[in-house]
């Protein structure tokens, strides 16, 4: 596809998305749990059900170091042919009935073989790693505002029992971000753990308030049928339900595995997304406009592919409605040290994760440790790393 744009002189250029048919490679990606069902079936070999985990912390973090960075952004004069081209909104779109047929090829799977226990939650934690990345899909499908990707975003929610996440996503997260207001803001000093047990319950409590009062200002009972987040959990416990029924008791094992470790990785990513950012309040004392510098952004290639951008989150922040193919790189935006797979097993161990990324927080904020969002009475490492891409 070449797009067409015409300077102030009257010449006509064109410009070529270098990347158009390499965002299939989040196919490919969603395809592992897909290929670890059909190896297995046709091996029994039980190391084939280690793949998912071997795929998402070592390939991911590995070819990210190999291919490197793509710091590139598209034409300004062609980002509305490019938001426009439905090729790109088909691609998102088209992955969410795909991610059932994951979902049912693993139900397959443990209803099907007599697998012990272990290698059932295994295979499920595995599976959940790729169940983060189905709610990756709503939270492109959520942004948008006609009635197709909303229903598309209720659908791949369902997937891993998350209904209330677009929600408290547009209409909580991306209003309160970076503040100490936001359960979805991670603080300085705060670690990966103890901001779940944060994030999670209460990206909940804020969905719920949100929707409940959604229905108020249109007269409606909170347990009415036009609640979405009803909707969508509705979805799940059917399916899930009928699952469990044709195939035993196990299935709801994998079911329920896959999920939790879903939301975890979503928590993951709003941790490492905005760890210590904060922005200011003005003289009336309500905080400034969400910019770019807000949102740690990383331009890894390869992540990047797979998740449709998500990680260039500076821009997403900054500008909410722009879609995945726009979004854009800038200079001096806080950077981090890998794509998001190598940051999620840099947080797991909150003495590393700390010794890295406080250096940048505190080079991000000019050395003033008032202008952090961090854990009350925390001390950060004293420690120099480069901050900026």
């Amino acid at each position: 596809m070449v797009f067409k744009t015409q300077d102030e002189t009257g010449t006509f250029k064109t410009f070529r998305d270098a990347k158009r048919y390499y965002w299939l490679i989040a196919y490919a990606s969603s395809s592992v749990t897909l290929i670890t069902v059909a190896l297995y079936a046709y091996t029994h070999v039980t190391a084939t059900l280690f793949i998912p985990l071997v795929y998402f912390f070592i390939v991911i973090p590995g070819l990210d170091a190999l291919i490197g960075e793509d710091p590139y952004n598209p034409p300004d004069d062609v980002l509305v042919q490019m938001a426009e081209d439905p090729y790109y909104s088909r691609l998102v779109r088209w992955l969410v009935p795909y991610a059932w047929i994951n979902l049912f090829a693993g139900v397959w799977l443990v209803g099907t073989y007599d697998l012990p226990l272990w290698l059932i939650a295994l295979f499920a934690f595995g599976k959940g790693l790729f169940g983060s990345g189905t709610i990756m899909l709503a939270h492109e499908l959520g942004h948008k505002t006609n009635k197709t990707d909303q229903l598309l975003a209720k659908f791949a929610l369902a997937v891993v029992g998350y209904g209330h996440f677009c929600i408290e996503h547009n209409r909580g997260h991306h209003v309160h971000v970076a503040t100490p207001d936001d359960p979805a803001s991670s603080r300085m000093g705060e670690s990966i753990y103890a901001f779940a047990w944060r994030e999670i319950p209460g990206a909940f409590v804020r969905g719920w308030q949100n929707e409940k009062e959604r229905l108020r200002k249109k007269g409606l009972n909170t347990f009415s049928v036009k609640n979405d987040i009803l909707q969508g959990y509705a979805i799940t416990l059917i399916v899930f339900a009928i699952c469990t029924a044709l195939f035993g008791w196990k299935v709801l094992l994998l079911l329920a595995i896959q999920s939790v470790v879903a939301w975890y990785g979503l928590t993951q990513a709003n941790y490492v997304e905005h760890y210590g950012l904060l922005r200011q309040k003005d003289k009336n004392g309500k905080y400034e406009r969400c910019q770019p510098r807000h949102s740690w952004n990383t331009n890894h290639i390869f992540s990047n592919l797979s998740t449709f951008h998500l990680q260039r989150h500076s821009d997403h922040h900054a500008n909410p409605l722009r879609p995945y193919q726009t979004l854009r790189n800038f200079p001096d935006l806080p950077c981090l040290p890998s794509g998001y797979p190598g940051c999620f097993a840099l947080a797991a161990i909150p003495s590393l994760w700390f010794k890295t990324m406080d250096p940048k927080v505190l080079e991000w904020a000019g050395g003033d440790i008032d202008k952090v969002n961090r854990v009350k009475g925390y001390e950060p490492v004293a420690y120099t790393a480069p901050n900026i891409c």
